[in-house]
């Protein structure tokens, strides 16, 4: 391939190999996942209530977040990304580094929280094919941790309120 095959524009630095490598490598853990799930007599439910839908949902904006915000987690970040600025409730802003290539692509995913949901969700929903009650436990964990920010704003407010 040339230069102009593999951008979207002359001025474009998308890292396009990048994306189709982490692209690939969710695909292949999630065709690895169900492999061996097969192969182990795991039985998927016939259904997943929608309360069960909910707390997955919630969860896995939690932890999406904070892979992918939180100040804490930064060590996980800090090979791809670099800190831009801080923000509210004790969370970051970080941005990927390089121009391009696989550090800038993993980059662009652990410092989205829209793009890392995607592949948390893939990993609660295989916890919960295996293990349902393990799932459904790690995932009200992390929804209880969600509830508590929206709370914790909460109070805040008040007194905010209270204090002008």
């Amino acid at each position: 391939m040339t230069d102009g095959e593999q951008r979207y524009g002359a001025d474009d630095d998308t890292p396009l190999a990048g994306y189709a490598t982490l692209a690939t490598t969710f695909a292949a853990a999630v065709g690895t996942f169900a492999a061996v799930a097969w192969r182990r007599g795991v039985r998927l439910p016939d259904t997943v209530p929608p309360w069960d839908v909910a707390l997955l949902g919630t969860a896995t904006f939690k932890a999406s977040r904070l892979l992918t915000k939180d100040k804490v987690t930064s060590f996980v970040r800090a090979p791809f990304t670099r800190r831009e600025r801080d923000s509210e409730a004790n969370e970051v802003m970080d941005a990927p580094r390089g121009g391009g290539g696989l550090r800038r692509a993993v980059g662009d995913l652990v410092s989205c929280p829209f793009c890392t949901s995607a592949w948390v969700a893939g990993g609660l929903v295989g916890i919960y094919a295996v293990a349902p009650r393990t799932g459904r436990m790690l995932s009200a964990g992390l929804s209880a941790v969600a509830l508590s920010d929206w709370l914790q704003y909460a109070w805040s407010l008040t007194e905010q309120k209270a204090e002008g």
